[in-house]
């Protein structure tokens, strides 16, 4: 039997009797510096604050901005499941709000050169946080590199991180194209969705969706949703010097109610995930489908 094979069977087998539980989903920006990981921890405090359990799992490997913003070092990373046999408990660091956060570390850039056994025991590990999270966020790294492409690819749900900068509408175009060329993609199985970040007002926010959208439309086959905007707001600055989140010590400011408004927005969806990419299993299954 040859490896893709058993790789199938790894999968197969590992499908039966499992119940998704948890939401997955991916945060991206094209470029760096837009607030992507400022996103993905706001939108965490907000799922906690309306009573979801929530995970962060940091696959930005070449930054380590949800520790730095959370102002904890975790002990351990997702390699140390690979490599060192722990659990999924043990590598989980906690931050604010009782948010656990994995800390992806070199283990991410690895997953491609994973062998049959340490997939299996990636996605057996991984398949616990089905147990322990209501919702889990990706915050991937920003670009187009390969090892983002494959973590959007595999997510039912994408939020792409834009602000008005002509150098941050033409990357998020640019990732947006990639991500729609990659022959894993179905604009049918992966709902994108924009937040516009570091707008002056409502206005500038959907004018900014309105640009993007345009070239998208009408050259790629891929759907945007408007989820909202986040306000100029100096607070966020403020809150990400003293590393606590802006949800967090400036619960009234306007950045956060609007994060506030879009997590709401983000519960009350209504999609409907397709059967293969529900939870992390079926997260983890597409991300090595290229070797399946």
């Amino acid at each position: 039997m040859d490896q893709a094979q058993t790789l199938r069977n790894i999968i197969k087998f590992q499908n039966q009797n499992y119940q998704a539980n948890a939401r997955v989903i991916a945060v991206t920006s094209g470029k760096g510096g837009v607030g992507k990981s400022n996103v993905s921890i706001n939108l965490a405090i907000q799922l906690v604050n309306m009573g979801k359990k929530v995970i962060i799992l940091d696959a930005d490997f070449g930054l380590a901005n949800i520790e730095v913003m959370f102002g904890v070092i975790p002990r351990y990373n997702l390699s140390d499941i690979l490599y060192k046999g722990k659990d999924i408990k043990e590598i989980i660091t906690k931050g604010p709000l009782d948010i656990g956060f994995i800390s992806g570390g070199s283990g991410i850039a690895k997953l491609v050169n994973l062998d049959s056994e340490q997939i299996k025991r990636l996605v057996n590990k991984m398949s616990e946080l089905e147990s322990l999270c209501d919702v889990i966020i990706i915050d991937t790294g920003a670009g187009i590199a390969d090892s983002v492409m494959e973590f959007l690819v595999a997510s039912p749900e994408t939020i792409i991180v834009t602000t008005p900068e002509p150098t941050s509408i033409t990357d998020s175009y640019a990732l947006l194209k990639s991500l729609s060329m990659h022959p894993l993609f179905s604009n049918e199985n992966c709902k994108i969705k924009m937040i516009a970040n570091r707008v002056e007002s409502e206005k500038e926010g959907e004018l900014l969706y309105e640009k993007l959208n345009l070239v998208v439309s009408k050259f790629l086959d891929i759907d945007v949703e408007y989820l909202g905007l986040i306000p100029q707001d100096n607070n966020v600055t403020k809150a990400v010097m003293k590393q606590n989140p802006v949800s967090i010590i400036y619960p009234n400011s306007p950045a956060t109610k609007a994060f506030e408004n879009i997590t709401k927005k983000i519960i009350d969806s209504k999609d409907e995930i397709p059967v293969a990419k529900r939870g992390i299993r079926g997260y983890l299954k597409n991300v090595f489908a290229k070797m399946l």
